[in-house]
């Protein structure tokens, strides 16, 4: 991680010997959703500061709301931050097993007159918050004594109020000009099953006072989070100054990054996903940690792309086009290339000698000569791409025409003579074209030259395959201004274009689960986990070679 201000406040902090602990962050997400790149931000942050100064990283679950949490979740993110290379070292904890300590605080903070029991709605609490150009107003439930909180508060935990009757706020300012330290709401009922605690509990924190509690304990010394949490960092200070914690750990912000050409709301995430808009929390073209794993982004790809945005201090935009570029500089020369023929046009070489198979080599990587060379069967029946031939060519065109050659990547000059249609539907059926065996790829032949090189597929062999080719799901980044439009408007009719029967080269046919591969002339492709069976190949375009969005 390069230098940045979170780097310079650490190492201050270091020579001041702030902390009589090794320095520790923390990422605590809510286990109500999947990872998503946005996330992944404060992930990263997090663990390579630990890891640059030598200290420790806890994945701790902000799991305090009983009502969206679930252990799928949990087990969801912890899969997707190991197979990103984050190494927790077995250091996964849970908010909900401090429930005891975070209660005992409140009760602390009620006995020292900082903290009450309040009956106003929830309504009635933002009504009596006030506004940013005017102060809040008292509870009429602010002076009760210790002792009446001090029972209500234990009624509460005790189950005898029902839900949003009653709440524990903290009592600060309520003419603040920061709306946060306007007597927060610290507890609140609710009569739902916890997924890890069950029955045991009936009253829950909030997470700007179960937060900071929780960091005391983990011994966390520097709590990042992004800047959408500057106003809450008072709270976060308060919580810890008035329970005497000894050398309290300090919440610094960073800037949020905010991905631009995906949904990164997990509101709008799970509408697409409950919607069946796409297919699933791992569809490829979700910004989830699953979908980008599915489509064939590599952790290293995803981890370029946020070292090359930095840390930086203010809101940032990027577009997604810059995570594809990390991809494609991550691939280029890793990748063995393949030859597919998305949309086939047969091809008949007239003079090729019948049934004679030629194992022909063909370079591996071309920009990566380590890669080595594979043999690929060229045949009397081919295909190539139905748009490499124009019977009646524009002018520029460089490819197969009738009466002109073309090069076969790797093999031999052909030229057309025949053009074969349907009858019914006037539409080109095959090409008959003959070949010069003095033109064959590696002999230095030098007689005459083509504009054209075209890639193929030998008939015979080829393996027929789907290929999911995927553009940007939404058409603009302005969802939220579109609320008034139902998702159909919203969505790109050709984020998916499913492509049945293409013709691969033989070679994938013991192809791995996400193994990843450069189509030639087509892009970097992946095999789909999802879809991809013993008797049918199915692969996802991860990015073409070039970004060809049009904004």
């Amino acid at each position: 991680m390069s230098e940045n201000f979170l780097g310079k406040l650490i190492e201050d902090d270091l020579s001041a010997n702030t902390f009589p602990r090794p320095i520790c962050t923390r990422f605590p997400p809510e286990p109500n959703g999947y990872l998503h790149i946005g996330s992944l931000f404060a992930v990263h942050t997090n663990y390579m500061i630990a890891q640059k100064y030598r200290g420790h990283f806890n994945l701790r679950f902000d799991d305090t709301n009983p009502l969206k949490e679930d252990m799928k979740y949990v087990n969801a993110i912890i899969e997707d931050i190991d197979w990103l290379g984050y190494n927790t070292n077995g250091r996964v904890f849970y908010g909900s097993d401090y429930s005891e300590e975070i209660f005992e605080a409140a009760l602390t903070l009620i006995k020292k007159g900082k903290a009450y029991v309040c009956d106003l709605s929830p309504e009635e609490i933002t009504e009596y918050r006030g506004t940013l150009t005017e102060g809040g107003k008292n509870s009429p439930y602010r002076n009760r004594s210790v002792a009446e909180n001090v029972g209500l508060f234990m009624k509460m935990k005790n189950g005898e109020f029902a839900n949003a009757s009653k709440v524990l706020r903290a009592k600060i300012d309520m003419s603040s000009p920061n709306i946060t330290l306007r007597d927060p709401v610290l507890y609140r009922i609710i009569h739902a099953p916890h997924y890890r605690t069950g029955d045991s509990w009936c009253i829950y924190p909030l997470y700007d006072f179960a937060h900071p509690i929780q960091d005391a304990i983990e011994g966390i010394t520097h709590s990042l989070c992004s800047n959408e949490f500057l106003e809450h960092r008072p709270l976060y200070e308060w919580v810890l100054r008035e329970l005497d914690i000894a050398d309290p750990p300090k919440q610094r912000e960073f800037g949020r990054v905010n991905v631009t050409g995906v949904v990164t709301s997990k509101r709008y995430l799970r509408e697409l996903v409950t919607g069946a808009y796409v297919d699933g929390w791992d569809d490829p073209r979700l910004p989830t940690i699953r979908g980008l794993r599915r489509r064939g982004f590599t952790p290293s790809s995803i981890k370029s792309f946020i070292e090359e945005i930095g840390i930086p201090k203010q809101q940032t935009f990027v577009d997604m086009g810059m995570l594809e570029q990390s991809l494609r500089a991550d691939l280029k020369a890793e990748v063995v290339s393949k030859m597919a023929v998305l949309n086939p046009l047969k091809v008949v070489i007239t003079n090729y000698p019948e049934g004679h198979i030629e194992p022909l080599p063909v370079k591996n990587n071309s920009e990566n000569g380590e890669l080595g060379n594979r043999e690929v069967p060229f045949s009397k029946v081919i295909y190539i791409e139905s748009d490499d031939f124009m019977e009646v060519p524009i002018p520029g065109f460089k490819r197969l025409t009738l009466g002109t050659e073309v090069r076969l990547m790797g093999a031999y000059f052909i030229k057309c003579h025949d053009v074969i249609k349907d009858e019914a539907t006037g539409n080109i059926r095959e090409l008959h074209c003959t070949y010069d065996p003095e033109t064959k790829s590696g002999t230095g032949f030098k007689g005459r030259k083509v504009k054209g090189t075209i890639h193929w597929v030998s008939a015979e062999h080829g393996i027929k395959a789907d290929v999911h080719l995927y553009n940007r799901l939404i058409i603009t980044d302005e969802i939220g201004k579109d609320k008034g439009k139902p998702w159909e408007e919203k969505l790109n009719p050709e984020s998916l274009v499913i492509l049945k029967d293409c013709m691969i080269e033989s070679s994938v046919k013991d192809v791995k689960q996400e193994e990843k591969f450069q189509f030639i002339r087509h892009g970097y492709f992946c095999v789909d986990t999802k879809y991809t069976t013993k008797v049918r190949l199915v692969f996802n375009r991860i990015v073409p070679l070039k970004d060809s969005w049009k904004r």
